[in-house]
């Protein structure tokens, strides 16, 4: 009935992201920074070389660029750790996905008794490199 349709729905919110591809990655969840502007810089980046991904990062100006830089720098040490001795310059990002987490509401007091809703968004991003 219409119920179990809604307890499915909450299942499919509640549902943990999809493991990444195989190959060196890494992830990073629960960023307090709101997935639509972290995708801004992850669309910059995505299909870049980790060096020129890495040169780039360093020079954009949005907040989501340091986290994701430390998140590259933490997918070509998996790679390294995991692989042996990979050349980073080899690497590629492959794919760079940014999924929305757990909102956290807060409430902001608004004239004449009222309130208005915050929602200070969260995300998990993953990364995955390959070798060209």
């Amino acid at each position: 009935g219409p119920r179990h349709e809604v307890s499915r729905q909450r299942q499919a919110r509640r549902a943990k992201p999809a493991l990444p591809a195989p190959g060196p990655h890494a992830t990073l969840r629960y960023l307090r920074v709101a997935p639509r502007k972290v995708r801004l810089v992850a669309n910059e980046v995505r299909g870049m070389k980790v060096g020129a991904a890495l040169a780039m990062l360093k020079y954009t100006p949005q907040a989501a660029s340091g986290h994701l830089a430390k998140l590259l720098r933490s997918a070509v040490a998996n790679a390294e750790q995991k692989g042996g001795r990979v050349d980073a310059d080899a690497l590629f990002v492959k794919t760079l996905t940014v999924d929305q987490g757990p909102k956290m509401r807060r409430f902001m007091p608004r004239a004449m008794g009222r309130s208005a809703p915050i929602h200070k968004r969260t995300c998990h991003v993953t990364l995955v490199l390959t070798v060209s």
